[in-house]
């Protein structure tokens, strides 16, 4: 599988590593996806989601094991305040935790009576709320999921907290929501739309929320649109630069929107998330392969 970099602005160059090859780590996997990085324990989860299960990679030997099996199809995972598993589960339709001791919770799976359709991507705020999309893709076809009908009518963006149990609807206009994460002050919450998979006329589309001290947001106007195919999944660095999945690959842009270039890989990439012990590798979910491409930068310590 060959891989290759776009260079669109120089400083792009000072941020990858050119001459060190992107490499695959496994490539067993029917949709890879949902990455998220354990520093305690130096290792990698990421779901397999048509496959119904989470794998397991341990950064300090290589190997890669099945952490979890016939577990809700799982989507995004994150990592929560407390070092505790946050799932995204697509046939559980809900937002599930693996607390210390491995047992499993729920911790929101209805909005106003209503199931949700299913979460699909999840991030943690330092406060502790979780913030979660949840489009119709995992009942749209029982390959991903189990088909059935929405509950809820729309396709809407979340903000659960786990203290209070509170659950409150942020964003109610896309079509699709899908990837999300904070700029590294949390002024600025960015969210994908990948509405373009059920149209040509649909957007595919990355917009820039402003975040009030309420939690509330304001704004939400486009930054960058995807060329090729959709976005998906995305992280920022600790320079407030965006990375994002996309139909070609990786592409990284300047927090305002401007392209600086893109990791070019053979496969769709549907995620990505920073590890190891500098947070200076960049773990990349793309179709049947899990990639690390070592890169010059540092990924913000939100999750």
């Amino acid at each position: 599988m060959s891989v290759s970099y776009e260079i669109v602005d120089r400083i792009f160059d000072t941020l990858i590593s050119a001459h060190t090859p992107v490499k695959p780590l496994f490539s067993d996997c029917l949709f890879a996806e949902g990455p998220a990085y354990f520093a305690a324990g130096r290792y990698l989860l990421w779901s397999d989601i048509p496959n119904d299960r989470i794998l397991r990679l341990d950064e300090t030997d290589g190997s890669i094991s099945i952490f979890r099996q016939n577990c809700g199809f799982p989507n995004g995972n994150t990592v929560d305040r407390e070092g505790r598993l946050v799932t995204c589960e697509h046939s559980g339709r809900r937002v599930s935790r693996t607390e210390h001791d491995g047992t499993v919770q729920t911790l929101v799976d209805r909005y106003d009576g209503k199931r949700f359709n299913s979460p699909n991507d999840a991030v943690v705020k330092s406060d502790g709320t979780i913030w979660f999309t949840d489009p119709t893709y995992g009942i749209s076809d029982d390959m991903s999921g189990q088909k059935a009908e929405s509950e809820i009518g729309q396709c809407n963006v979340y903000r659960f907290d786990p203290s209070t149990g509170s659950l409150a609807v942020v964003i109610t206009d896309m079509v699709m929501p899908n990837g999300l994460a904070f700029s590294p002050d949390e002024r600025i919450l960015y969210v994908v739309d990948s509405g373009r998979t059920e149209g040509d006329e649909f957007p595919a589309h990355l917009r820039a929320f402003s975040l009030r001290d309420d939690n509330s947001l304001a704004g939400g106007d486009p930054v960058a649109d995807c060329g090729k195919g959709i976005y998906d999944g995305l992280r920022i660095d600790t320079m407030g630069r965006i990375w994002i999945s996309a139909g070609d690959g990786v592409h990284c842009y300047e927090p305002g929107g401007a392209l600086l270039g893109k990791i070019l890989l053979p496969e769709i990439a549907g995620n990505l998330c920073f590890g190891g012990p500098r947070r200076n590798l960049l773990y990349i979910c793309a179709t049947s392969t899990l990639y690390l491409a070592r890169v010059k930068v540092n990924g913000d310590r939100t999750v």
